[in-house]
C-alpha cells in the first residue's frame, strides 16, 4: 500500500495506534509485517503509513476508535510475573492478572521477572514513552537486599555512575540502611531505568540482588497498594501530578 500525501492533521499509523493503547510502535511494526492491520479494507505493510483519525482502522479485524483519554493505574507487582503481554517460554504475564474490567494498558517502562512493587500501567502509548524517557526527570525509587558487605563510602561511588555493556549509567544514589548477616539493604535512587540497572550496579561492587522492591516512580509511590492489586490513579491527581506531560499528548491528539 501507497503512503498517502502528507496531511496537517496525519501522523503515523505506529503512533497513532500506540496512543490508542493497541501496543508500543515496536510491536505495531510486528503486526504490520505479520499483515494483522488493515486501513480502509488495504492490508498494510509499512509502519509510516499516515492516518488522521478519519479512516477505518482495524487490527485482527477490530475497528479501533479514536485514541482515549490518558488514564493511569498504579499496580503492586508480585515476582515471579513477565511484565510482556506475551511470553515465549509462555510464564504467567502481568496483563494475565489484571481485572477483566480494565482495558487494554501498557507498562511505564518494565520490572524484570524477579523484581517486585510498583508498576505504572497506561492506556495512552505516547504517555508511556514520555514517563519512561530520561529527559522527563523522574526518580525511581528501589530497596534492594543483596547478598555482601558494602560500606557507604564504596556505595556512594555509584555516583559518577557505572559502566554497564560498554556504556555509563547516569548517576546512581545508593544509601546503606542496615546490615544483617550476609544481607545488606540498600536504598537506591537512579533516573533512568536501563535493563537490570540497579542488580547489574550492585554486581560492580561484588553484591547480589536477591530483592529488589520499586517503592516509587516519579511522584506515584507504591504506599500501601497490596501485592497483586491496582488502583487507578484520580484524573484530578493525574492533571496535578503530570501537568504539561499530560496536556501535550492530548493537544496533539486534538489536532
Amino acid at each position: 500500500m501507497d503512503k498517502p500525501q502528507e496531511q496537517t492533521q496525519a501522523m503515523r499509523i505506529a503512533k497513532y495506534l500506540a496512543r490508542a493503547g493497541i501496543a508500543s510502535r515496536r510491536e505495531i511494526e510486528r503486526y504490520i509485517a505479520a499483515g494483522r492491520i488493515r486501513v480502509d479494507g488495504v492490508t498494510l505493510t509499512t509502519p509510516a503509513f499516515l492516518v488522521s483519525g478519519d479512516e477505518d482502522i482495524r487490527v485482527d479485524g477490530e475497528r479501533v476508535g479514536p485514541p482515549p483519554a490518558p488514564r493511569l493505574w498504579r499496580y503492586h507487582k508480585p515476582a515471579g510475573l513477565v511484565t510482556s503481554h506475551r511470553d515465549e517460554k509462555e510464564r504467567a504475564t502481568v496483563f494475565d492478572t489484571l481485572p477483566d474490567t480494565m482495558p487494554r494498558v501498557i507498562s511505564v517502562g518494565r520490572l524484570d521477572l524477579n523484581s517486585e512493587g510498583l508498576l505504572l500501567l497506561t492506556n495512552d502509548g505516547t504517555l508511556a514513552r514520555t514517563l519512561e524517557l530520561p529527559q522527563t526527570g523522574w526518580t525511581r525509587r528501589y530497596r534492594a537486599r543483596a547478598w555482601g558487605r558494602v560500606t557507604q563510602k564504596r556505595l556512594d561511588h555509584l555516583q559518577k555512575g557505572v559502566m554497564i555493556d560498554g556504556r555509563r549509567s547516569g548517576p546512581i544514589t545508593a544509601t546503606l540502611e542496615s546490615t544483617k548477616g550476609d544481607n545488606t539493604w540498600i536504598d537506591v535512587r537512579l533516573r533512568e531505568g536501563k535493563n537490570r540497572e540497579v542488580r547489574r550496579a550492585l554486581e560492580t561492587l561484588e553484591l547480589k540482588v536477591n530483592r529488589l522492591i520499586r517503592l516509587s516512580y516519579g511522584p506515584f509511590i507504591l504506599g500501601s497498594l497490596k501485592r497483586g492489586a491496582v488502583e487507578e490513579v484520580r484524573p484530578k491527581q493525574l492533571k496535578e501530578q503530570l501537568g504539561g506531560l499530560l496536556d501535550a499528548p492530548a493537544k496533539r491528539r486534538r489536532k
